[in-house]
Order: C-alpha cells, then structure tokens, then sequence
C-alpha cells in the first residue's frame, strides 16, 4: 500500500489514494498506522476516494479505528494532495465527506498548494443534532460536571460535536486525565470533542483540544470553527471578522459569515513524505489465524 503521510498545523493523518488503491480492512489499517512506535505515526487515516458527486470523497478514520464524519485539516490536506498529484487540475474543488460536500479554495504557488480555504458549512446548535442529551433549544455556557471537573460549555457541531469550555490556564491542564471523563460523558451519546479555550487578545483565542477517539492532538479544524462559533456566541468574539485560533500545531483563521450562517477556515497543508508497506502482511502478522 502506498501512502502519503501528511499534516494541517500539527493535525497529522496518513492518506492512501483509493484511486489507484485498495484498503481491505481500514479500521484495522487505522490503527495500525496510528501507532506513533510501531506504525507510521499518526492521528488517524484519511482514505482519498472517487466520488459521483464531487472532485473526490475523503473517508476518515480516528486513531482507534472508529469512523469520523469530517476533520478540518484534514480535508486541506485531501485537496492539497488531489491537486499536488493531479486528481483535480482547479483552483477550487469539491470534496465529499460524511458531513455533506464541500467546498475549498486552494491558494497555489510554485504549483504546489500551500494553504487551502474551506467552507465548513452553517453551525448546529439543535442538542439533538449535535448531540447532545438536552431539552434546551441551545447549549450556551452551561454547567456540566464531568468527573471532579466542574466548567460552563456551550454546544455546536461542526459536522463533528463539540463541547467548547471558556476557561483560563489551559496550559497547565492535564488533558490525558481529563479529557477522557469529557468524551465519555453519557451527556454525548456518540461521544464528544472538547476544546479548553482562553481569551488572547481581540479576536485571538488559544485553545486545546481532546478528541474524541484520538486524544489530545496538535489541532483540530472543525474544533477551531466551533470554538470561533462559541466564542460569538458568548460575546468573546466579534462576527464582523476573522477570529485567530492558536493551537499547538499553529493558527488558524475562522470566519463565520453572519449572511450566508457558513463558517470559512483558512490554513496551511502540508507534505512530510511518502512511503509504501505490505499492509496485509502486517495486518496478517498482528491478527495470526
């Protein structure tokens, strides 16, 4: 199996191009190449795949083999790779993903993409479609207690959950212990992505993030358009421009467009190398008969 080993500020995934490969057994590959000391390394893998509908389809899986729905940088990195290696030949292109199609504005120099602008689509804020176990018609900064943690957070979906909480010290936060009481929260019945994020300046938030089948990670695209999104909502934002969002992995530039109520995410993608392995053998070797 060939691949591409790729990444959006830190957010890393491993890509095969289904166009020309097969993978036979993808929750399992997930988890194999995931592995940061006996794999590839990575937070997940991204499967680039023809579509009837769209330049191409990206199919997501998490570090633990489970499905995800849509990851915002991955999906800069889906165009960067369908335009680098002539799936598509345009500045702008459609891709398909388990949240609806969508699409992105590449910016190309030396004729290789370097920073891709995307259309998240319009925010959820409905608990029962995020979801989120509530009566409310929205969640905005409201208590949850998740273990001994005890924070405000307000809900959106991004095509993927998210329970962002508005805090300060985020640095010093022990995400490995915490944030497994927060995905697992029977708050979220498909569990949930949360993000700690404190104020830096105007329009200038910081945040971590804990996803919900791969931990804490670098960044997290449709985490940073749900944290713009939350932020406006709770006065922490202005909507009439782009919000900032630092991340461990690097910054990210998130507007949501009061007219059309679509969020636009703009950010850089990355190439760090390609490779090729026996993926049966090993999947073989690791699952004897």
């Amino acid at each position: 199996m060939k691949f591409t080993k790729m990444h959006g500020i830190g957010n890393d995934y491993v890509y095969v191009n289904c166009f020309e490969e097969t993978v036979a057994d993808a929750p399992a590959a997930a988890r194999f190449v995931s592995d940061r000391h006996f794999g590839i390394g990575s937070d997940g893998l991204i499967l680039i795949c023809p579509a009837d509908d769209a330049d191409c389809e990206m199919v997501m899986y998490n570090a633990d083999g489970s499905r995800g729905a849509m990851c915002g940088n991955g999906i800069r990195c889906v165009a960067k790779y369908a335009y680098d290696h002539g799936i598509v030949n345009r500045e702008t292109i459609t891709v398909k993903t388990g949240s609806g199609i969508k699409t992105l504005h590449l910016t190309i120099s030396g004729g290789k993409v370097q920073s891709v602008r995307v259309n998240m689509g319009s925010p959820v804020l409905e608990p029962a479609k995020i979801p989120v176990l509530s009566e409310k018609d929205r969640i905005i900064n409201e208590p949850l207690e998740a273990g001994s943690y005890r924070y405000r957070f307000t809900a959106v979906s991004m095509g993927n959950p998210h329970a962002v909480i508005f805090t300060e010290g985020i640095d010093g936060m022990d995400l490995e212990k915490m944030g497994p009481y927060f995905e697992n929260h029977p708050l979220f019945p498909d569990r949930i992505n949360t993000e700690f994020v404190e104020k830096a300046g105007h329009n200038e938030l910081k945040m971590r993030v804990w996803e919900r089948g791969s931990g804490e990670t670098l960044a997290c695209g449709t985490g940073a358009c749900a944290v713009a999104v939350a932020a406006v909502l709770n006065g922490l934002a202005s909507a009439e421009e782009p919000v900032t969002v630092h991340l461990r992995g690097g910054d990210l530039s998130i507007f949501w467009d009061q007219k059309d109520n679509n969020v636009y995410m703009t950010g850089p993608a990355a190439t760090v190398f390609e490779g090729e392995i026996d993926l049966d053998e090993i999947l073989q070797g690791l699952n004897p008969s």
